[in-house]
């Protein structure tokens, strides 16, 4: 595993919670990212609906199985447009009281939807919501805060179903549903400080020509006076954000279905399933237990849905 130059610069992520950069611009009024935890990998049996030379058998297929935490919507988050730019800004929020009080999330100025839906000044809002990782089984007990983006075609759209949803649980299967392509957002595997011959790629030295073997050789040119980050050089591998677009969902249900797709000994690193669980075609970054975020797609987003045919995993 070498560090590809396509990303710049090579260091670790700040925080465990990947962050989105572009939302989907999906006709369908609703939220545009949850989250879920990384449970492990599987097999299932489908029939093949593409257009390959297997189309209508009965194929085995690589999966993912995420595990998706018990969520709320506890308030509304307003923006604005920044004058002379095209940047918005945080204009303000609106709490639920009784979740906000549970959470301890106190509010300066309380604001209402009634406000919001006088402002001339706000052009959009995104939903803030907290998940509750407890009620997997992955054992952490911290609760985690994210904002979703509000999809949709007009903004009185978008206002109308913040109020529907503020202060009310949020389900996997309300914001996506089977064979629909989607986009991940995670942190990949973390590697620690490794050398130039297993984070850049290079080939070991002759142990004649050099006192060292396991090392880089020149550091570029004499002028400009500097190190460009295309020189091989030793550092953090690993542990970094990535997007990965175009997934399918091949599955996603409640925990009441839970036994259909655990294994007997549990899935490596992770154990059992215990809660609601979404099932994408192929691999995703990150161990187990690492935190995905899943969105709607960007490329794919008015493509036909067609419901997969599962048969049975292995």
């Amino acid at each position: 595993m070498s560090r590809s130059l396509q990303y710049w610069k090579g260091k670790r992520a700040r925080s465990r919670l990947p962050r989105i950069r572009n939302n989907s611009k999906h006709p369908k009024t609703g939220l545009s990212n949850i989250i879920g935890f990384k449970v492990g990998m599987t097999t299932t049996m489908m029939i093949d609906d593409s257009e390959a030379v297997t189309k209508g058998a009965e194929v085995s297929q690589p999966a993912t199985v995420l595990e998706i935490p018990k969520m709320e919507v506890y308030g509304i988050r307003a923006f604005k447009e920044q004058s002379g730019t095209h940047y918005r800004v945080s204009a303000y929020e609106i709490y639920d009281v009784p979740l906000s009080e549970r959470l301890k999330i106190k509010q300066k100025k309380p604001r209402t939807i009634e406000e919001l839906k006088s402002d001339k000044q706000i052009s959009d809002i995104s939903a803030l919501v907290v998940a509750y990782p407890s009620s997997t089984s992955i054992g952490q007990k911290r609760r985690v805060r994210f904002e979703s983006a509000i999809s949709g075609k007009t903004y009185e759209e978008k206002v109308k179903f913040a109020e529907s949803i503020i202060g009310k649980e949020v389900k996997g299967q309300e914001v996506f549903e089977e064979g629909e392509y989607i986009d991940t957002v995670s942190i990949s595997k973390g590697k620690g400080w490794q050398g130039v011959i297993r984070r850049g790629g290079v080939r070991r030295n002759n142990h004649k020509s050099t006192q060292k073997i396991r090392h880089g050789g020149p550091l570029g040119a004499f002028t400009p006076g500097k190190v460009f980050y295309t020189i091989p050089r030793a550092g953090q591998l690993g542990f970094n954000y990535r997007t990965e677009q175009n997934k399918r969902i091949l599955r996603i249900s409640t925990g009441q279905h839970a036994g259909e797709i655990n294994k007997k000994s549990g899935f490596k690193n992770y154990g059992n399933i215990k809660g609601d669980f979404i099932v994408l075609h192929g691999s995703v970054v990150g161990p187990a237990k690492r935190l995905v975020r899943i969105k709607k797609a960007i490329r794919n987003s008015n493509t036909k849905i067609i419901k997969p045919k599962l048969t049975g995993f292995s």
